[in-house]
């Protein structure tokens, strides 16, 4: 599979991109890829950069210039992965200071800022001092949700391609076609992770996954008082928790071991006082990225808990249209006719509002608390956002 392969139901965008690398009138300077999470965004910004820096070689060399790509390790590509909750200026400055080199072996230097919405203004102002001024060589792929998330200035300094939610047949076949995954279970995973790519995958793939999954719908299945939601709300945060951790463990310990293989130090062997602050800066990088994790991780909770009363909202006012939780259909039509479809829109509302204060730093277990109390039906869904 070449990189292009990676992607689905993105026909138009990929179209755009290509006739950009082969014909140099239709090149620009600077990109922005936009599209909801899980549409592919990433892939294919490394698609483009794959692309960029393969030229016109062919066979072994081309084929080695993709491997340094999906390894992030060749010298004229340069990335910013946002692990964390921000961008810092730092970082975007040592990016610039990069794009002033001209490529060493391929036809352009490419930078790729993931989650670019990420940056605060006084970050997007130095990014954008390298946009106004580009060297002639060099092009920048930034990637985002929506280009309202950027500062006016860049959006009109980049040219912007932008991606559709792909379907659950289009994502299940890639599973099946890249990931070699059982059509039922791909399709199942599709459905389930609402055709999210990375989420899907990850579904179809991990059983612990998709046990933490079900246990989420379980537990605001059975909340029915007060009391019950603020225990499962306790509940919640902590498999949120333990799937981050899941997440992020095995890549630790990977980045911990290349660590101290660079510095020559054996597994198993203490490390010299000289050489404990290179190891200390990569665990406090991790500790940022694994609170960023924490976050998506809850985030993801809450969309797996909208699916749910999505579904049942369905059920209830009889739209025969398929569910996202497709699989617990029976359950599903047993809690439908313990609530209304009233109910059942006002924990989406609850959740919604559980969302936007989550993001503005109330603490997980308490927005989680009153969103279940809510969607119980106890107290109003709607409420203050402080």
């Amino acid at each position: 599979m070449n990189a292009w392969d990676e992607l689905t139901g993105q026909e138009a965008a990929i179209a755009t991109l290509r006739d950009a690398v082969a014909d140099p009138s239709a090149m620009t300077h600077s990109w922005l890829i936009t599209g909801p999470p899980g549409s592919g965004r990433s892939n294919l910004a490394f698609a483009f950069a794959t692309a960029l820096l393969q030229g016109s070689s062919e066979g072994a060399e081309a084929h080695r210039t993709a491997a340094q790509v999906a390894a992030r390790t060749h010298p004229d590509l340069a990335v910013l992965a946002t692990d964390r909750v921000i961008i810092s200026i730092d970082e975007v400055r040592q990016l610039v200071a990069q794009s002033q080199f001209s490529p060493s072996v391929a036809p352009y230097r490419v930078i790729v800022i993931e989650d670019a919405d990420r940056m605060a203004e006084r970050t997007s102002n130095v990014l954008l001092k390298a946009l106004e001024e580009p060297p002639p060589r060099t092009v920048w792929i930034l990637c985002a949700p929506n280009a309202a998330d950027l500062i006016p200035t860049i959006r009109s300094r980049v040219r912007t391609v932008r991606l559709r939610v792909p379907s659950v047949t289009e994502v299940a076949e890639l599973l099946v076609r890249r990931d070699g995954v059982d059509p039922a279970l791909a399709e199942r995973a599709a459905r389930e992770s609402q055709t999210h790519i990375g989420m899907a995958l990850r579904l179809a793939t991990d059983a612990d996954a998709r046990d933490r999954r079900s246990r989420t719908l379980e537990l605001a299945l059975g909340v029915s008082s007060v009391s019950g939601a603020v225990l499962a709300a306790e509940r919640l945060v902590a498999i949120a928790t333990d799937d981050a951790k899941a997440f992020t463990a095995e890549r630790e310990e990977e980045e911990r071991a290349a660590a101290l293989r660079s510095l020559g130090i054996e597994p198993g062997a203490s490390v010299p006082a000289g050489l404990r602050a290179s190891l200390k800066a990569l665990e406090e990088d991790q500790k940022r990225r694994a609170t960023r994790s924490v976050r998506d991780g809850i985030d993801r909770v809450l969309v797996d808990l909208m699916s749910l009363y999505r579904d049942l909202a369905m059920v209830q006012l009889g739209a025969g249209v398929e569910l996202v939780n497709e699989a617990i259909r029976a359950q599903l039509e047993h809690a439908a006719r313990a609530s209304t479809a009233e109910q059942s829109l006002a924990a989406l509302d609850a959740i919604a509002l559980a969302r936007r204060r989550i993001e503005s730093n109330t603490p997980p277990v308490l927005a989680l608390e009153a969103m279940l109390i809510s969607a119980s039906g106890r107290v109003p869904a709607l409420g203050s956002a402080s």
